[in-house]
């Protein structure tokens, strides 16, 4: 029986891709260097803000540590622009909360905006969100999803992951946890191989959880 379901924010939960765009350019145009467009920035996503912006910016760049500086506050002043949770998410949401399934949200994205987002969009709904600080390595490194877990109160047995990269399948993996590839979010589906199930609607999710 499952217990807790553990999932990715961005791309899964929250379709942030607009937002994201629009602060990595904020970041690039402060600094003279050329745009990017949302397809490239969608590429980008999914390592963290560091990665992101390592990406962006030109390769002969000498001042990352800045324009990432740059990024992140921007970003924590606009990441409610554009953004909006998938249709169907809070639904299920709502409905795990109801069938007593614990939620934990593990992100690459840096710690205190997960936070924010999560609470913003997911209220109490949302039992515990974890992004990338100095303390937890990012995925697909397991460290937060065990720390979820912990948190949460389950197991390997009773856990399911969900997300919408290879990110999210190696760290599903890495945890010992069968994962729920979703089709909607940054990434093609040929990224999810390996996952246990691939789905293409919210309500996919609910029915997997309910059965295992």
């Amino acid at each position: 029986m499952i217990k807790a379901v553990v999932f990715d924010l961005d791309g899964t939960l929250l379709n942030t891709l607009d937002d994201l765009k629009e602060s990595t350019n904020f970041a690039l145009r402060k600094f003279n260097y050329p745009e990017r467009t949302l397809e490239e920035v969608r590429c980008f996503v999914g390592n963290g803000v560091r990665k992101l912006i390592e990406r962006a910016v030109p390769e002969d760049c000498k001042n990352i540590d800045e324009c990432l500086e740059v990024f992140k506050k921007n970003y924590s002043e606009n990441m409610y622009n554009h953004t909006q949770a998938y249709n169907g998410i809070l639904k299920i949401l709502e409905e795990l909360h109801k069938d007593k399934v614990k939620i934990g949200v593990v992100s690459n994205k840096f710690d205190s905006a997960v936070k924010e987002l999560c609470k913003k969009y997911f209220g109490d709904l949302v039992d515990i969100a974890i992004g990338q600080n100095d303390d937890v390595p990012k995925k697909p490194a397991p460290d937060g999803v065990l720390k979820a877990m912990k948190i949460l109160g389950s197991d390997k047995n009773s856990t399911i992951y969900a997300g919408d990269s290879d990110v999210d399948v190696q760290t599903a993996k890495n945890a010992g946890l069968k994962c729920i590839g979703v089709t909607w979010g940054f990434r093609t589906e040929d990224y999810l191989k390996g996952a246990d199930f691939i789905v293409d609607s919210p309500d996919e999710i609910l029915k997997i959880v309910r059965s295992l």
